[in-house]
């Protein structure tokens, strides 16, 4: 079979899992990281990079590659694989989380409005076909419904790929969740029905969890996605308005869900967060943090390091090098790191590159940050392995 979940070890402690996620471009070992190589780039790294700091899937998004260069362009030029030179798993989103966004002004974080620091709402309106919206790129109309995200997603060629759904903010109430989780079940088997009409046993398609803060909606949710076949979900739709009612979600959201299936929670990638989130049964992340923090100097470090630095590592992920206190700090990010940035430069040379504005500062941070997701993600396999997650945690997050 070209896709296929094997769990692996099933901890007597809580909901964590080891697993095998096959896909046609390999085998991903769960819980695993996904970077977001959001316009089929990942901003300051080269896939052999990524390779070489053990990287294993990376995600690039159905909206963005829609509007430039157009996914027609990306199937002709032979597909993501081969475009990117990656030839390793693939994940897709849908452009589902950019409705959300166009209709609460802007995309993301990452599209900024022509330097004056303000985000356009350039959604037009959703509704029962779908979403109409203007283009960030050049103004022009464009119609995103469920039949068209999977003709956009067959194009890209990724080997994970996802329905379209409509993404609610926290503070709409519980009348307005409803109305939305409906449409995007609706929406969800227009997607299905595209994807079986089209199905070439290349891909594999995610059904999204949605339902908002409510435990009601998202074990209706849940019976909706346990019933169709879906080769995996995902967990998203508002998470809550904090950190910790955002655990409570995930926990809801992963009660009733049928487990042997996959489950991928989107768009969250904090430290704390991937402890939190593997105990209910998350086995795959994703999250830009790692890679945008690295464009503006920040390292991720472990607590250590705030230690060495005589500094409260308490709530704290990263330092930031282009504080001058490194200026002439010969010691690299993190003595520890075993990564190409940690063993060859020193944080006062990476601290001149950020003054200097070299493009190279960039380079060298995320090659550190990437890494250190991946260590984290190993480390908390092997902490589930050996049912002592708490102590690994320990090691990751300060208490």
């Amino acid at each position: 079979m070209s896709f296929a979940f094997d769990i692996t070890y099933q901890s007597s402690l809580n909901r964590a899992r080891l697993g095998q996620l096959h896909t046609p471009h390999g085998i991903v070992e769960t819980p695993a990281f996904i970077f977001c190589a959001t316009k089929a780039a990942i901003k300051g790294a080269t896939p052999q990079q990524m390779r070489e700091e053990g990287t294993q899937i990376i995600l690039s998004n159905t909206y963005h590659l829609m509007l430039q260069p157009g996914s027609e362009v990306i199937r002709q030029l032979g597909g993501l694989q081969k475009v990117t030179g990656w030839n390793g798993p693939m994940f897709t989103d849908s452009g589902g989380f950019q409705i959300f966004s166009l209709g609460h002004g802007g995309v993301a974080e990452e599209i900024k409005g022509k330097g004056q620091g303000t985000k356009t709402k350039t959604m037009l309106k959703i509704s029962e076909e779908g979403a109409q919206f203007k283009s960030y790129v050049d103004g022009s109309i464009h119609n995103l419904t469920p039949e068209k995200s999977i003709q956009v997603q067959r194009d890209l060629g990724a080997d994970l790929i996802v329905v379209l759904d409509e993404c609610t903010p926290f503070h709409v109430d519980k009348n307005y969740t409803e109305r939305s989780m409906q449409l995007s079940q609706r929406w969800a088997l227009r997607s299905l029905q595209e994807f079986d009409r089209t199905d070439n046993n290349q891909q594999a398609l995610y059904g999204i969890s949605q339902g908002g803060v409510y435990p009601d909606l998202r074990r209706d949710m849940a019976d909706f996605l346990n019933n169709h076949p879906f080769f995996a979900f995902a967990v998203g739709g508002s998470l809550g308005a904090s950190k910790s009612q955002m655990v409570e979600v995930v926990e809801m959201a992963m009660e009733n869900l049928e487990p042997s299936r996959p489950v991928h929670l989107l768009g969250i990638g904090g430290i704390s967060d991937i402890f939190a989130g593997v105990v209910y049964g998350i086995d795959t992340f994703d999250c830009v943090h790692p890679t945008r923090l690295a464009r503006h100097g920040g390292a991720l470090v472990q607590p250590h390091v705030f230690e060495e630095l005589e500094e409260d590592p308490k709530g704290r992920e990263h330092i930031n090098l282009r504080n001058a206190r490194f200026r002439e700090d010969s010691r690299p990010i993190d003595e520890r790191c075993p990564c190409t940035a940690c063993r060859t430069w020193s944080r006062g040379y990476i601290h001149h590159l950020l003054k200097a504005n070299e493009l190279l500062a960039m380079n060298i941070i995320t090659i550190h940050n990437v890494n250190f997701m991946n260590r984290l993600l190993a480390s908390v396999r092997a902490g589930i392995r050996d049912d002592n997650l708490n102590e690994v945690k320990k090691e990751w997050v300060a208490a």
